[in-house]
């Protein structure tokens, strides 16, 4: 064998290695030095923003021996608007609305360059969907006239929450019944909106802070609090195109770990985490209507999953879902499958 030959064949067994021991396939290589991450605009999303804060990514990668791993954020609301950076490979990383996950997760499973995998849960706490209509007392009061602002039509965490809400009100067969009534605006725009009383939309489904911004004025009342209708299920998840975590195991472990250090932070220092939410946010509120906003016990942080299976049974049942889990655990990252999850 001469040294052409001796150096294919070298080449092959190392590149036919490299094959099997990589989980996708492809040829092994470093993990990514860089990870884009996304994040909405409410406290629902405050550990991503903790995370941000406070470098803690990068802290837990260069403990684990990955060096000098480098982090972009940028802010997305809406489930499609998450949903189609991630398929276009901008995101590596995205906290997004439940429902949302839900439905990419069972759009892109079994198709290896789009499949998406849960990292972990994000937040628990309650939607209230407000209206500056003094003629809506509940969902049976709205007509075609009023208009609800949502972050993103059909599959953003509002407007899966007001179906699921509209079906336990009017039957399973009607749950898109106002669906024909929603207007897709960020929360920001919704809140202004809302308060001018000068534009189409009467009612706007939405979470903490801007939920609490609302009630302020008393000509806005609240019809819904989502938590009362579908329990205190876990509205917010941490996801990634299921390639990316496969081949960064390391880097997914520092996420969650850097995930579950922002959880203990807030947790224990409610001042910290408001001025977190507050400089990261830009948004103008007093820091004290934050601080009381995280001293809600229907609001909380945890990595573990809680009742994302309701999600996956109304989409199924509704037809909004063709491929479904069958168990929880189907839908995130194997060290998540030890959990006391649903």
């Amino acid at each position: 064998m001469n040294r052409r030959h001796f150096a294919r064949w070298v080449s092959a067994l190392t590149l036919a290695a490299t094959t099997v021991l990589s989980p996708l396939g492809n040829v092994a290589h470093a993990q990514a030095s860089t990870v884009r991450l996304s994040h909405g605009y409410g406290i629902l999303y405050l550990p991503l923003m903790v995370m941000r804060d406070q470098h803690l990514i990068e802290k837990h990668a260069k403990a684990l021996g990955l060096g000098d791993v480098k982090t972009t954020w940028t802010i997305l609301d809406g489930g499609n608007v998450i949903n189609d950076a991630m398929l276009a490979g901008n995101l590596d990383v995205a906290g997004t609305g439940a429902p949302g996950f839900v439905t990419l997760w069972s759009k892109a499973h079994g198709i290896p360059r789009s499949e998406v995998i849960g990292l972990s849960a994000l937040s628990t706490g309650p939607l209230w969907l407000n209206t500056n209509n003094p003629n809506i007392k509940s969902l049976k009061d709205f007509t075609p006239k009023d208009k609800i602002a949502i972050p993103g039509i059909k599959t953003s965490l509002s407007a899966v929450l007001l179906q699921m809400a509209v079906a336990k009100t009017f039957g399973i067969e009607n749950y898109a019944k106002l669906d024909p009534q929603t207007v897709s605006l960020s929360h920001p725009e919704a809140v202004s909106a809302l308060l001018s009383g000068k534009t189409e939309i009467t009612a706007h489904f939405t979470s903490p802070p801007f939920s609490y911004q609302e009630v302020k004025d008393p000509r806005i009342k609240r019809v819904l609090n989502s938590t009362d209708v579908l329990g205190n299920i876990t509205i917010d998840v941490v996801f990634a195109p299921k390639q990316f975590t496969v081949q960064n195991p390391k880097l997914v472990q520092a996420i969650l770990a850097a995930q579950e250090e922002a959880a203990t932070y807030i947790a224990k220092d409610h001042v910290g985490a408001a001025q977190t939410f507050l400089r990261v946010s830009k948004m103008n509120l007093p820091q004290a209507e934050i601080e009381q906003m995280l001293a809600d016990p229907g609001l909380q942080f945890t990595t573990t999953p809680n009742g994302l299976m309701q999600y996956v049974e109304f989409m199924g049942r509704a037809g909004t879902i063709k491929t479904r889990p069958a168990k929880w655990s189907d839908l995130f990252v194997p060290q998540m499958a030890t959990r006391q999850g649903s």
